[in-house]
């Protein structure tokens, strides 16, 4: 069955509020991932997409870092993005969100003029990423606790 949703760029107070739930929805409530270091000052600079099913309910929440503040992640390279805190909410997995949401991102650098996108992935979600074109460099390291890869898409 499929449910039928959208991926738009989270421009008003709602939906940036609507990306953070669900991030504490997945990140803190469901991997325990500490609140303090899951919101931070890179959220009031980045690019928050949001997928939203028909009747409006919340869904997907991902978002682009890019300039100064994406070149510290990116390794100096300032044509380079950072895709982060993509999350997809528990009851609407395995319908193409993290998918649609990732594209969307990708969409966002290329209107910012960005030639790639580089992530850091929990590792479970290596071969997610891998299926999307990105590739893993670099050695495994832990952020919140979690082990992840850097990767990187050439846009």
């Amino acid at each position: 069955m499929s449910t039928p949703f959208t991926v738009r760029i989270a421009e008003d107070p709602a939906d940036r509020e609507a990306c953070f739930a669900i991030r504490k929805e997945v990140f803190v409530a469901e991997q325990g991932v500490p609140q303090d270091i899951e919101y931070d000052a890179y959220d009031a600079v980045a690019v928050h997409v949001l997928a939203v099913r028909e009747d409006g309910e919340p869904l997907g929440t991902g978002r682009l870092l890019f300039g100064e503040v994406a070149a510290a992640k990116t390794g100096g390279d300032a044509s380079v993005g950072s895709l982060g805190r993509l999350a997809v909410a528990g009851v609407a997995r395995g319908l193409g969100i993290g998918v649609a949401l990732v594209r969307a991102i990708e969409e966002a650098a290329r209107a910012h003029g960005l030639t790639a996108v580089d992530l850091h992935a929990q590792t479970q979600a290596l071969g997610f990423y891998e299926r999307l074109g990105y590739e893993a460099y670099g050695p495994e390291f832990p952020d919140a606790g979690i082990p992840h890869r850097s990767m990187r898409r050439v846009l």
